[in-house]
């Protein structure tokens, strides 16, 4: 008894799928991992301004560039969320009269929309070719030290 050959400890067979799930998908995520020592913190980083990014983006000559222009793409984001939830809720009340219908259409239109514009400012801004991820981190850390955390 005891043995691993005994059924009584062997894994059940969602436990096995379950585990294998969790650790398929920590992989595919691990890049979240980047940010966990910042959003696991016991004190949460103060607030900052526009004013404290311009004076990073100004200060850092390799992460600054990077971080404005991921700011910019925003903008993109921003156009096609707006775009997409005006449309597709306008087409939605255009042919059924249907408030809750409309309402869903201008969510998942802004939705939509945001992530086309996305994308789109992704390929017009060339951002595939920056480290976004890696200047927002820089961002984050230099504001930690300024703050004196």
């Amino acid at each position: 008894m005891g043995e691993p050959s005994d059924p009584l400890h062997q894994q059940s067979f969602f436990k096995k799928h379950w585990e294998g799930f969790t650790e398929f998908w920590g992989d595919r995520f691990s890049f979240l991992e980047n940010y966990s020592r910042f959003l696991r913190r016991e004190k949460p980083i103060p607030s900052w301004s526009d004013s404290d990014v311009q004076e990073f983006i100004a200060s850092d000559p390799i992460h600054g560039p990077t971080l404005r222009t991921a700011r910019e793409a925003v903008n993109f984001g921003l156009t096609g969320s707006v775009i997409g939830a005006v449309s597709t809720a306008g087409v939605a009340w255009k042919y059924s009269r249907s408030v809750h219908g409309a309402g869903l259409s201008f969510l998942a239109g802004g939705v939509f929309g945001w992530t086309f514009g996305h994308e789109v400012g992704n390929h017009w801004l060339q951002l595939y070719r920056l480290d976004t991820m890696a200047a927002q981190v820089k961002f984050i850390e230099w504001w930690e030290k300024k703050c004196g955390e």
